[in-house]
C-alpha cells in the first residue's frame, strides 16, 4: 500500500509515513500555527497532487505556503471559498476554483470532484505515469470555519462524504479544527470521521510560548509529544535523541 511522507520526522522515520486512505484531524488551539502543520503534512512530493480547500487563507497565500515547502505550483489545486466574496468577478482556472462562501458546500464538493478528475487525466497523460490511482492529498483549512457557518449536522454530513471520497481515492486527508472553539460533542463528532488525530498543545513556559504535538491512532499507537517551532516562515521539529 502507498505511504505518504509527512515532513514530521517522528512519523516518517518511525512509521514510514501515513498509509493511503487515511484521514487526519489536526486538533489545535489558536495561535499554534496548525495551518502550517497542515500544509507541511499535505505538501506533495514528486508524482503526487494536493487539493487545498481553503476557507481561511486566500488562494495566493496557500500556493505561496506550498511553494515555500518546495512543491511545484502544477501539483497544487486550490478551492478558495473566501476571495470571491470581495472580488466577485474572479473566474476559475485549471488550478484555482472559487466559491462565493464557505456556506456553499455543494459547490465546494462539485469543484473538488472536478479537480480530482482533471488531476487524474493529467496523470494518465503524463510521459511517465505514476501509480494508479494517482497519489492525492487533501488539505482543509479549516473545519472550524465550516462549523461556524453551517453548524455541526451539515458539516458532519459534508465531511462524511469528503472523508469517504479520500478513502476511495486512496488519498490522505488533513483537516484543521480549533480545539478551544467548540464543545466536546462537536470535537467527538469530528474525530469519528478520522483515522488519526494530531493533538497540538500550546502554553506559556516561563515567558516563552512552547508548542508540541502527539499523534493518536497511528498504527494503533499514541506517540510521545514532540516540540515544534515556527520562526521566519519555517516549521521545525525538536530533535529526538
Amino acid at each position: 500500500m502507498y505511504s505518504y511522507t509527512t515532513g514530521i520526522p517522528l512519523v516518517d522515520e518511525e512509521f514510514g509515513g501515513l498509509r493511503a486512505a487515511t484521514n487526519v484531524l489536526i486538533l489545535a488551539p489558536p495561535l499554534a500555527y496548525a495551518e502550517r502543520i497542515a500544509y507541511r503534512v499535505a505538501c506533495p512530493v514528486a508524482g503526487e497532487w494536493t487539493i487545498a480547500i481553503s476557507t481561511d487563507d486566500r488562494a495566493s497565500e496557500v500556493v505561496g505556503a506550498f511553494r515555500n515547502l518546495g512543491a511545484s505550483g502544477n501539483q497544487i489545486g486550490i478551492i478558495d471559498a473566501i476571495t470571491k466574496s470581495s472580488v466577485p468577478t474572479l473566474r476559475d482556472t485549471s488550478k484555482v476554483k472559487f466559491v462565493a462562501s464557505p456556506v456553499n458546500l455543494t459547490s465546494i464538493g462539485i469543484k473538488f470532484s472536478r479537480m480530482v478528475e482533471d488531476m487524474w487525466r493529467e496523470s494518465v497523460m503524463a510521459e511517465s505515469p505514476g501509480p494508479m490511482p494517482p497519489p492525492l492529498r487533501l488539505c482543509m483549512n479549516s473545519v472550524s470555519t465550516l462549523l461556524m457557518y453551517t453548524g455541526l449536522e451539515v458539516t458532519f454530513r459534508f465531511l462524511h462524504i469528503i472523508t469517504n471520497r479520500v478513502k476511495k481515492l486512496e488519498g490522505l486527508g488533513i483537516y484543521v479544527l480549533n480545539s478551544e472553539s467548540f464543545d466536546e460533542r462537536t470535537v467527538a463528532a469530528m474525530k469519528q470521521l478520522m483515522n488519526i488525530v494530531i493533538e497540538v498543545r500550546s502554553g506559556d513556559g516561563g515567558g516563552l510560548v512552547e508548542r508540541d504535538l502527539r499523534i493518536v491512532g497511528i498504527r494503533g499507537r499514541t506517540t510521545p509529544r514532540v516540540r515544534y517551532f515556527y520562526d521566519d516562515g519555517r516549521l521545525t521539529f525538536e530533535e529526538r535523541w
